[in-house]
């Protein structure tokens, strides 16, 4: 259940608008899902999560645009965010992740999840080879 009724009308704001027309202009479709309409109760916020995700997600860099979708799915998961992990892992299949990619990042996802769960429990030191210069 939303916390947060987004505004009826977002689009009458102009600084609204000119947010919803980006996203809708680099994602290349009119649809402007909730994760876009809920935070735009505050234009301040929603220009600021909308202009970080743009950098990150939508710019070109080292890692490609499907590899990206699925290490988002993978934060989504462990994070617990039901709508970032169906919204991600749907990028991730409209940039070409297929079924066995998808079963791959759940093993990954699921062992790094019990494993992360026992070195938690344990506490060991980390080893010095992993840890940075100066730290």
């Amino acid at each position: 259940m939303a916390t947060i009724a987004p505004p009826e009308d977002p689009e009458a704001d102009p600084r609204l608008r000119t947010v919803f027309d980006d996203i809708r202009a680099i994602r290349g479709s009119d649809f402007v899902h909730n994760v876009w309409r809920y935070p735009a109760f505050d234009s301040a916020l929603l220009g600021e999560v909308w202009r970080e995700t743009k950098a990150v997600m939508a710019t070109p860099s080292t890692l490609d645009a499907k590899l990206k979708e699925m290490i988002y799915a993978a934060v989504s998961i462990a994070n617990d965010c039901d709508y970032c992990t169906h919204s991600q892992l749907a990028a991730a299949k409209a940039r070409g992740m297929t079924p066995a990619e998808h079963a791959d990042l759940l093993r990954v996802v699921a062992a790094a999840a019990r494993t992360n769960a026992l070195l938690n429990a344990l506490r060991p030191p980390v080893d010095a080879a992993f840890l940075v210069a100066g730290r």
